[in-house]
């Protein structure tokens, strides 16, 4: 995808989160643009999951503790899944590295964050909160199966990957425009998107991978 052709999205990313602006500044972008994506997708979660919806609203303990997962766990993941997204994206645009390493970076910083937080996060919300028993051992022994049906939309870690679509669409399409530029001038928006889609689908494939090992591991 060439400069004169970018989408409206992708010129909006520029303006946003480039490599120019103050660390604070692109910092809070981030956390809006997180909080922003986690929101419709957390809201279609509790819609789409039986009787959790009346049972958030008719328990106050339940809707604490449901709130405390999101800001201790769901945030910090998607924050950082975004930041790493939006690092590389601001990079490709600088035309500081090239497209296929990019991707070749992006794949296993994503998939590394989204993992190795919740191995962090799990353990952590067992000693400070009693989540999993109290017990740390159980939250790691869990975080396996819960990360390997992610990607099913399955669970709150779900939500969370789904979240940085937000900001994975738009590196991925840049990504496809500039790869397909070299073969095909003028690249239709439509299929950068469905391209875009394919690398979030492998994205996924590759982590429900990933957590079966791990699970099999601990």
């Amino acid at each position: 995808m060439a400069r004169g052709q970018d989408s409206d999205i992708i010129t909006w990313l520029d303006r946003h989160f480039s490599m120019h602006l103050p660390f604070s500044r692109f910092a809070r972008n981030v956390a809006l643009l997180s909080i922003t994506g986690l929101g419709p997708v957390l809201a279609l979660y509790i819609a789409l999951a039986p009787g959790l919806g009346p049972h958030l609203w008719q328990s106050g303990a339940a809707l604490g503790r449901f709130a405390r997962q999101i800001v201790t766990n769901g945030l910090p993941v998607v924050f950082v899944v975004n930041a790493l997204g939006l690092i590389l994206f601001a990079q490709l645009r600088a035309r500081r590295m090239a497209p296929l390493r990019v991707l070749a970076l992006d794949i296993p910083a994503r998939i590394g964050a989204f993992v190795g937080l919740h191995l962090a996060i799990y353990p952590a919300s067992a000693m400070l909160f009693g989540s999993f028993g109290g017990d740390p051992a159980q939250a790691l022994r869990v975080t396996g199966p819960t990360l390997a049906s992610s990607a099913g939309f399955a669970n709150l870690s779900g939500v969370y990957l789904y979240a940085t679509l937000v900001s994975a669409l738009p590196l991925h399409m840049a990504l496809a425009g500039q790869v397909l530029a070299q073969r095909r001038p003028a690249t239709q928006p439509h299929t950068l998107f469905l391209a875009a889609l394919g690398i979030f689908a492998m994205q996924a494939l590759i982590l429900t991978g990933v957590a079966l090992l791990i699970g099999r591991m601990i």
